[in-house]
């Protein structure tokens, strides 16, 4: 077993950089959990660390109708940012992605693997924030959709209404729009876009060789 082989071991992986995009991306991707359907505090992943912090407590009721959290090795950047509609660059993080599942996930920190079914374009301050919209591998009741149209109306009415309003704070402006769900053929060239933005700001950080 070489060094790296050894480290790979000894030490846990930074979530954003130290694990896999997926099997097949753009259309297979790995999903890192930051937030479940049960979650009233909104939590996140500090960049420094890698372990999940306190963003903020929920100011009002709603809670994410999915599973919540990002594509490790993403980055929305410039290439993100020109597929977003009036946006005028990238919110700087990991891509965001919500994954449908018809079972309840109830624990945070886990990898799921899924793949790319649509999006939802949000932009947060002119700053392009997408949402892509991914089904868990083998789910009994979602698992055969490929595209947005094949999952009910309702389901996307939820995420696009939980994202309208989770930043929502009584007597202060919202400064985030949403600009329209699209489907897997675009969510694809947003999850591309936020691969390609990732390998030119951290390409250095290492390669799929590192995981053993």
């Amino acid at each position: 077993m070489s060094e790296s082989q050894r480290d790979w071991f000894r030490y846990r992986p930074h979530p954003w950089h130290g694990l896999s995009t997926g099997d097949d991306p753009p259309a297979r991707i790995d999903a890192f959990i930051e937030l479940t359907p049960f979650d009233v505090i909104k939590y996140e992943i500090e960049k420094r660390t890698g372990y999940l912090m306190v963003d903020r407590p929920q100011r009002t009721s709603s809670t994410p109708p999915t599973p919540y959290g990002f594509i490790p090795r993403t980055w929305c950047g410039r290439r993100v940012a020109a597929l977003s509609p009036n946006s005028t660059r990238g919110d700087g993080d990991p891509l965001d992605v919500c994954v449908l599942t018809e079972r309840p996930v109830d624990r945070t920190e886990i990898l799921l693997k899924a793949h790319v079914i649509g999006g939802i374009s949000m932009i947060d301050g002119g700053e392009a924030d997408d949402k892509v919209i991914a089904v868990m591998d083998r789910d009994a009741v979602y698992g055969e959709a490929s595209d947005i149209g094949d999952i009910p109306i309702a389901l996307v009415d939820r995420l696009e209404h939980y994202f309208a309003t989770y930043k929502l704070v009584p007597g202060v402006s919202s400064e985030v729009t949403i600009a329209g769900v699209y489907g897997r053929e675009h969510a694809m060239k947003v999850v591309k876009a936020s691969i390609e933005d990732y390998s030119e700001e951290y390409g250095h950080l290492g390669s799929e060789s590192d995981q053993g």
